[in-house]
């Protein structure tokens, strides 16, 4: 039987509307995530028109106009005949639907045709405004383009996702409907009375040129991290108050002298999360000899807190290109129709890779934290591996090789990707961001942190039981409970370890970890 306990702490919006100002993360989250419905703002509608008109009087100038009435990339100089621009856009997004590998998962592709929407919703790309409004229709009936793993170089935009979404709109190439199931697009446009778009002057263009896919992914990254590094301090007051360490070191005063207000946050959530333990009491006594615990009980604030200020600065990127309107040429607002170069993915690149480097980093110090408890030599009385009969049972000894694999595959993860380029475009587009590819790894760093923690905590909440009869505190106590209640057995003789790390990843991703402690601290930083 699951126990029950508080929902995570972050609320999502229940519907979302494009086009009055920059979309939030949470509202990017509860579209990609939760289905939420999508309006398009009437103030929107009307910059939309108003660009559109713009686009419209360049159509016949004889002067070429790039994406207008010329070519793409290095093919820019070649002049399109007026009667062939509407299948210059078309050519455009097939041609550059050329992803490969496997699929993108759904609540990638559904950010980044929330955001592309954003940006044609400033009325600075001179689309129409039925292309904007059936971007809207698809979210609105569950309809995502099938865009494969490979094909965005993060710069020029995320080129080849962001054209298998406007294939879709287009009623060309394949969707997954709203169950799930692969299907034609001009099927599932047709099932929910969607009219497919034909393309005008200058739209291909403005449909595949941003960083969507890399944002989307930034945010939702950004999302679950708030969460993780919260759960990142709970498994660490459990192993500090498993392993007899002590608070004192999480002192106010004591982060006050180093003020970066990360390490701040959590070192008052460890204070909270170990506040009325009984383990804790029993050696604060003269008769405990430990000067001073080991790096990674007694520098969990320290490395927890320089990832929550890292986050912070991803997150100020992620709102300056929310509030972008990516896309070349671009419509100014006094209606000069400009080349640029803002598709470029550097800024959000660089913090996709940060954001690897914490990811690792957090991860790191909580398998070291685990592999404490595992051996006699430093776990303070605890039986070898946390075993019930040493020799015979190998206990967590295993977990921790599960943690240990998953730390270094973290690491090769951290390397960053923004600081290679390939030429692509015959030279013309000579230096690209690889933000896409950065996004990827993040949301594999993302899983994999969840795992690591999740088995420090399966750790922990083992050794803490097996210091009865002295009890834990009331916080980290509560996520034993959680666990028992959700199936995972004590303390006892050797069983397969597989499904209760599982269930624990499940627990630490849903935010449930997090929130049973809350139930008694209160909501932590």
């Amino acid at each position: 039987m699951t126990a029950s306990v508080a929902s995570p702490p972050t609320s999502l919006p229940t519907e979302v509307t494009v086009g009055t100002g920059p979309l939030s993360p949470a509202e990017v989250v509860a579209v990609a995530r939760q289905d939420a419905p999508v309006t398009l703002a009437e103030e929107a509608r009307a910059a939309v028109a108003a660009s559109r008109r713009v686009i419209e009087q360049l159509a016949d100038d004889p002067q070429p106009h790039y994406g207008i009435s010329t070519g793409f990339g290095a093919l820019a100089t070649t002049h399109i005949p007026a009667e062939r621009r509407a299948q210059l856009q078309r050519s455009l997004v097939r041609s550059h639907a050329a992803g490969s590998g496997p699929e993108v998962e759904r609540e990638v592709v559904r950010a980044t045709m929330l955001l592309r929407l954003s940006t044609l919703a400033t009325g600075r790309t001179g689309v129409q405004v039925r292309t904007a409004e059936a971007y809207a229709a698809l979210l609105n009936a569950g309809i995502t383009p099938v865009v494969r793993e490979y094909g965005s170089l993060g710069c020029s935009g995320d080129l080849a996702p962001l054209a298998h979404c406007a294939l879709a709109v287009m009623g060309e190439g394949q969707v997954r409907d709203t169950g799930g199931e692969l299907v034609e697009a001009a099927e599932a446009l047709a099932a929910a009375g969607i009219e497919p778009v034909e393309l005008a002057e200058k739209e291909g263009l403005a449909l595949i040129n941003g960083t969507d896919g890399m944002l989307g992914m930034l945010l939702l990254a950004l999302h679950d991290l708030e969460g993780l590094l919260a759960t990142a301090d709970v498994a660490a007051a459990m192993s500090v108050e498993g392993q007899l360490g002590t608070d004192d070191v999480f002192a106010a005063d004591l982060h006050r002298l180093r003020p970066h207000p990360g390490q701040a946050v959590s070192a008052q959530n460890l204070r909270a999360l170990m506040a009325g333990s009984p383990i804790r009491e029993s050696h604060r006594t003269e008769e405990c000899t430990r000067v001073q615990d080991a790096y990674s009980l007694r520098c969990s604030p320290q490395v927890h807190g320089a990832a929550r200020d890292t986050v912070a600065h991803a997150a100020q990127v992620a709102a300056r290109e929310l509030a972008a309107a990516v896309d070349n040429p671009v419509v100014t607002p006094d209606g000069r129709v400009e080349s640029n170069g803002n598709f470029h993915g550097a800024p959000v690149a660089y913090v996709l890779d940060f954001l690897a480097i914490v990811a690792a980093d957090v991860a790191g110090i909580s398998e070291r934290r685990t592999d404490r408890f595992l051996d006699v030599a430093r776990n303070h009385g605890l039986p070898p591996f946390l075993a019930d009969d040493p020799g015979v049972d190998s206990g967590l000894m295993i977990a921790q090789y599960t943690q240990a694999a998953v730390v270094s595959e973290l690491k090769r993860l951290a390397v960053p990707a923004s600081v290679d380029s390939i030429p692509s475009s015959a030279m013309q587009e000579d230096h690209v961001s690889m933000g896409w590819s950065a996004a990827r790894k993040l949301r594999r760093a993302v899983d994999g942190l969840t795992r690591v923690l999740a088995v420090e905590v399966l750790a922990a909440a083992r050794a803490l039981e097996l210091r009865t009869p002295l009890q834990p505190s009331p916080a980290t106590g509560a996520v034993v409970r959680l666990l028992r209640g959700a199936g995972v057995p004590g303390p006892g003789p050797d069983r397969q370890l597989s499904p209760e790390v599982e269930t624990a990843v499940e627990l630490v991703a849903g935010g449930r970890v997090r929130a049973a402690a809350e139930e008694v601290t209160g909501p932590l930083g």
